[in-house]
């Protein structure tokens, strides 16, 4: 086998690869193979259920912007796995994918290494390994590392130390994993939480604050009160991801100026959070009832008095009946996608929990053309690149 990019993505979403299985042994052991080269990095280590990746585009944008070299690992991607690992270049402008060909080569080191020594590893884990291969073979000055799932046995987890733990708000997704309460949920997220190490939450959880005492690590809750009139991120939801991002980093470099700070938010870069294009298209990947809330509470205040047109798909382990009694209304025009990924929900599956006459979706463009209509793609990050292109998130 070819070791491209091509071969590359075929290991990765093979059967013997692509599933879940929490845990960190298996990828501490292929890391140690590897010369732990997360041991060398300093990390800003986020969790949460929803936010996540907000608050690390935040961080990582203001940091570049005080001259830090920057690397960032989020999931999922929308069109290629290279999107999940990039690298912020001291006062440049957004992030730098890691080329296809660094990828493929890493993602072939790692497999091989597992493979010598029967370790078995997830697809999840083999991305992990390749971000802190990758991400100490550049030097990097700090990881802007987002949980894959959950947090206790995310193998993002791996890290000793971190400069600071950040939990975003929690709500109910994933329960089959991580439990059926949102404060069995708030436990595995604290698990990302590090001695001596700070941690900084929006929401009053026990489980977090007694790992917090636990660890001896100052627990800072704030409140959604920073100003986001300069933050390039829209969404009402975005108060509380800026509040977040902005206390860490100021736990972190408490030396970067507010000046700095207030012109990197204006170029902060998110594709597919509430990300208008054009004038009547919005892109927003809510994927389970809490984003869809803040979706809908979104639309209520930025387009009061347009017409809404829905073009909604999800995966079957999602909530998908109360999502839609969120976000739809009786006077909106609803389109369901049953799109080509492994347990997307089906058409009949999402009419039949539909509170409303809805029709199957086929393409954006052929959808009629309505003025003071805008159309809402959303649901799931896995259905987003076979409904949009890639021009259009440019």
């Amino acid at each position: 086998m070819k070791n491209d990019y091509s071969n590359a993505v075929k290991l990765l979403t093979s059967q013997g690869k692509f599933y879940i299985n929490l845990g960190l042994e298996r990828i501490s052991k292929v890391l140690d193979l590897l010369g732990n080269p997360q041991d060398s990095l300093d990390c800003i280590h986020v969790a949460g259920t929803n936010g996540k990746g907000s608050v690390c585009a935040i961080i990582s944008t203001v940091l570049q912007a005080a001259g830090k070299k920057v690397g960032l690992y989020t999931s999922p991607h929308i069109f290629d796995y290279t999107e999940r690992i990039k690298i912020f270049s001291p006062f440049a402008d957004g992030g730098t994918d890691i080329p296809k060909e660094n990828f493929a080569e890493l993602v072939f080191n790692v497999c091989n290494t597992a493979e010598k020594n029967q370790i078995h590893l997830t697809e999840f884990e083999i991305l992990t390994a390749v971000m802190f291969l990758y991400f100490a073979r550049a030097n990097v000055d700090v990881v802007v590392l987002e949980t894959g799932l959950g947090g206790r046995f995310d193998a993002t987890n791996v890290i000793k130390s971190n400069l600071c733990s950040v939990i975003t708000h929690i709500d109910l997704d994933h329960t089959e994993r991580l439990g059926n309460t949102k404060d069995k949920i708030a436990f595995e997220k604290a698990g990302i939480i590090k001695k001596g190490c700070p941690v900084v939450t929006s929401e009053g959880y026990e489980a977090i604050k007694d790992k917090a005492d636990e660890c001896n690590s100052l627990f800072l809750m704030v409140a959604p009160f920073e100003d986001t009139t300069n933050l390039s991120l829209k969404g009402t939801y975005q108060q509380e991801n800026l509040s977040l991002a902005l206390a860490a980093v100021r736990l972190a470099f408490p030396d970067i100026p507010e000046s700095t700070i207030q012109e990197a938010l204006t170029k902060v870069k998110h594709p597919c959070r509430f990300q208008l294009i054009g004038e009547d298209l919005i892109i927003d990947a809510a994927h389970n009832p809490n984003g869809a809330l803040a979706l809908r509470e979104s639309l209520d205040f930025y387009y009061p008095d347009k017409k809404r047109r829905f073009v909604f798909g999800c995966l079957k382990n999602k909530d998908y009946t109360k999502m839609m009694s969120i976000l739809f209304d009786k006077n909106d025009e609803i389109y369901l996608n049953h799109f080509d990924y492994p347990n997307s929900a089906t058409f009949e599956e999402l009419r039949k929990a539909c509170p409303y006459e809805a029709k199957k979706f086929t393409s954006l463009n052929a959808l009629p053309k309505e003025k003071h209509t805008i159309t809402i793609v959303c649901g799931s990050f896995y259905m987003l690149n076979q409904v949009i292109s890639h021009s259009l998130l440019d």
